[in-house]
């Protein structure tokens, strides 16, 4: 098994990881992306994400996506979306290399920090990312305008 940088060619998998983790969130009707738009977002004029993925043999196993964000506090950072391991495959340090990539990654782009979410119900990826050392903060509130939300916004 290899990780490596995601292609154009790995997205058709990617986005079936990204559907089988919207499965295990419990919010499968949430997905409305496609590979076009990832093709587009990810590999278009302006990129907007990048990703890790675990290649065995053409089988993509897992994947990380991530893209970088500019903290005013600390300056560059990376900003872990999603860690995705087939269910199949979890358990065997699939997710360890990957967000060692990204850590990796971090470290070769003088990037200042890594920052994820996790449900607070996901009591696996938890004691997962407790056990690597990171810091869980419970403190902040996420916000988000979602696309209708966008649509209807109004400056008045």
């Amino acid at each position: 098994m290899e990780i490596r940088k995601g292609t154009k060619a790995d997205l058709p998998q990617a986005l079936e990881l990204i559907r089988e983790l919207a499965l295990y969130e419990k919010a499968p009707e949430q997905v409305d992306n496609s590979v076009e738009r990832m093709e587009q977002d990810g590999f278009g004029e302006k990129p907007v994400f990048e990703f890790f993925v675990a290649d065995d043999g053409g089988y993509i196993k897992g994947i990380a996506i991530y893209y970088y964000r500019y903290s005013t506090w600390k300056g560059k950072s990376i900003y872990l979306e999603d860690l995705v391991v087939r269910e199949s495959e979890r358990g065997a340090g699939i997710g360890k290399l990957l967000l060692d990539a990204i850590v990796m990654e971090a470290k070769a782009t003088d990037s200042r920090q890594v920052t994820w979410q996790v449900l607070d119900w996901n009591e696996p990826a938890i004691r997962f990312y407790e056990k690597l050392g990171a810091e869980l903060d419970g403190e902040w509130i996420n916000c988000r305008l979602n696309h209708q939300q966008i649509l209807n916004y109004s400056t008045d």
